[in-house]
């Protein structure tokens, strides 16, 4: 697990094993997990997505208690998997971070509990899995506009495909005015919650 510049997102890479049959990896390893972050993660649901090329789905986070961390794989085609920290008091607070993910390196990212989580299809049948930490819960969720010039994340795809609900969600200025993102220090009493 690599630390990644926001604190509290990894990059795991497995190692493939690879012959004449095809590859095989072990995609999650709870250890390596646990070691890297100081807890480990409490599996309540998995989602997978596919996606057609230019889809952009994000940026998404829930409220903090519980949140709900993510663990990250693309299994077929490639994305750009973004990770923005929307925790106020956060050295980092407002920065984002890019991580290809593809069917071929296998790579999964970890989004810890308060970070804001997107990706962009970039092929078609871009197939997502997630590992959830918690249930979705509608009452909770809660999201950015992904194209809030403010966030000023390139996307990487030229004529981008959005939900209607991502297209209505706020930018994060109207976020942060209302109330409505993370507070570092809500998020850093929960993480101690889960050790």
């Amino acid at each position: 697990m690599e630390e990644l510049p926001i604190k509290g997102a990894y990059l795991y890479t497995p190692r493939l094993f690879r012959d004449d049959r095809g590859t095989f990896m072990e995609s999650f390893r709870a250890t390596e997990l646990s070691e890297a972050t100081g807890h480990g993660l409490r599996l309540s649901q998995t989602n997978v997505s596919v996606s057609a090329k230019g889809v952009i789905r994000g940026i998404h986070y829930a409220d903090v208690p519980p949140s709900q961390a993510k663990y990250v794989t693309c299994v077929s085609g490639r994305i750009l998997d973004v990770i923005v920290d929307l925790r106020v008091g956060s050295p980092t607070f407002g920065r984002h971070t890019t991580v290809p993910l593809d069917a071929e390196s296998f790579q999964s990212v970890y989004i810890s509990e308060g970070l804001g989580h997107g990706f962009a299809a970039l092929t078609d049948n871009a197939t997502v899995f997630y590992l959830c930490s918690e249930p979705y819960a509608p009452a909770r969720e809660r999201g950015i506009n992904p194209l809030d010039p403010a966030l000023n994340i390139d996307w990487q795809v030229s004529e981008p495909v959005l939900s209607e609900k991502d297209v209505q969600a706020p930018s994060m200025k109207q976020a942060l005015d209302e109330g409505l993102l993370p507070d570092l220090d809500a998020c850093t009493t929960f993480y101690r919650t889960l050790s």
